[in-house]
């Protein structure tokens, strides 16, 4: 099965009632303005269809995008030249990245850490957005939390049907991954096209996580729960890190 293929051109219509971009976008320029961050050079990490790096890049003189999937790469570039904002998309794996350019703010949002699965991958993400990161930036990323993944998804089957789009989500936990499988039908005139796709996230302890972000050299600033400034408890659903580097003056 595939990823973010044909689900790229369907992908805002089931994710935009979901997810608030304004408020993330405008709390990720808050959390820049507090600590001074030069409004210069921006990268997003699986940007997927551009949403967030959209709503970001206007603030910034020169934006990147960075997504494995072509397709969603496509997307971005519609909605960015749609805006006239002018942005590198590369194709590329955030695990091995190599950009030959260094920035002020680094994003990597929508869960999409979760999706490294693999102990050395997720070293060599943080190594790389590390090295590409200015001595004063800031990486802003979130994960579904270990309770999200593990007590909310599960081992749990959802459906979704709005007479355009039907879906069918089922999870398979197990030793902290959780597979998903998920079977779409679109509505095309008179009949629905199906096709599958399989994901899988990792469900990552904070405390891993902490230890990972310090041995690379990062120093976590702040967290927040789902970019609100409210208490992050055992019920937090998105966890939010701000991180800047070890020897920097930021925060």
């Amino acid at each position: 099965m595939s990823q973010y293929k044909e689900f790229a051109v369907i992908y805002d219509e089931l994710i935009n009632s979901d997810i608030d971009y304004n408020t993330w976008a405008d709390k990720i320029m808050d959390i820049c303005n507090k600590y001074n961050i030069e409004e210069a050079d921006y990268l997003d990490l699986a940007c997927g269809t551009g949403n967030l790096t959209l709503k970001i890049a206007k603030n910034f003189k020169r934006a990147w995008a960075v997504d494995l999937s072509e397709q969603m790469l496509t997307e971005a570039e519609g909605k960015l030249r749609a805006a006239g904002i002018k942005a590198k998309l590369i194709c590329q794996d955030i695990c091995s990245l190599k950009l030959n350019s260094k920035f002020d703010l680094i994003t990597c949002c929508l869960d999409s850490t979760n999706y490294i699965t693999e102990d050395e991958d997720i070293k060599l993400y943080f190594k790389g957005v590390y090295d590409h990161l200015k001595d004063n930036g800031l990486f802003i990323f979130d994960i579904n939390s270990y309770n999200k993944l593990t007590e909310v998804l599960g081992n749990n089957t959802f459906t979704f049907d709005n007479e355009e789009v039907v879906y069918i989500w089922e999870n398979f936990l197990e030793d902290d991954i959780v597979s998903m499988n998920l079977t779409f039908f679109v509505k095309e005139e008179n009949n629905y096209r199906r096709f599958d796709e399989e994901h899988s996230e990792k469900a990552y302890k904070e405390e891993y996580l902490d230890k990972i972000i310090k041995e690379t050299g990062f120093r976590v600033i702040e967290k927040l729960n789902n970019y609100e400034s409210i208490l992050i408890d055992k019920d937090c659903e998105r966890l939010v890190y701000v991180l800047g580097k070890g020897e920097n003056n930021v925060g």
